[in-house]
């Protein structure tokens, strides 16, 4: 594995107890770019999202990528990493929301169909790009030192995991 990261938030300390939640993010690479998807927030991120109940990580990646970006996931190969980011549940301030990011590398199939997005997502007006590598880390990047407050609770972990594929390729 390339990475395996804890994110946690200082103010997690006086919580009764955990809510955990399993996702899962696409790393798609073509033609030195990769399939990334970008919200009207301006950051970038990978595609995925939470594993539902009795999903195998393969089925959970290919629905969300399809939903996200369109793309079907042709195949899901090996896991590089992953990220643990514990911090106070929004919904329940007595709790500490955890969420578990398994990074896979995939292939996808080159047709692509319209999204089909959360409401949240829809509100974010996610939409799917092709982007290098270095331009989506120092847009993340930038983004995270002027509105660090405000940016999507994924801006840290996104911009860690884009910075160790950037160390790996060197």
């Amino acid at each position: 594995m390339l990475f395996n990261k804890l994110f946690a938030s200082d103010d997690c300390a006086d919580k009764d107890s955990y809510f955990c939640r399993q996702a899962v993010r696409a790393v798609v690479v073509h033609d030195d770019k990769l399939l990334l998807v970008h919200s009207n927030k301006g950051d970038y991120k990978f595609p995925g999202g939470g594993i539902e109940q009795g999903e195998s990580h393969s089925e959970a990646l290919k629905r969300e990528v399809l939903e996200e970006t369109g793309y079907h996931v042709d195949r899901v190969n090996e896991l590089i990493g992953i990220t643990i980011e514990k911090r106070p549940d929004k919904f329940n301030h007595r709790k500490i929301f955890e969420m578990k990011s398994h990074y896979y590398l995939c292939d996808i199939e080159s047709n692509q169909e319209g999204q089909t997005l959360d409401d949240y997502e829809a509100e974010q007006e996610f939409e799917p790009v092709w982007i290098t590598l270095d331009e989506a880390l120092a847009t993340n990047q930038r983004l995270l030192e002027q509105y660090n407050n405000s940016m999507n609770s994924w801006a840290d972990r996104e911009a860690y995991v884009m910075e160790e594929l950037s160390k790996a390729r060197k």
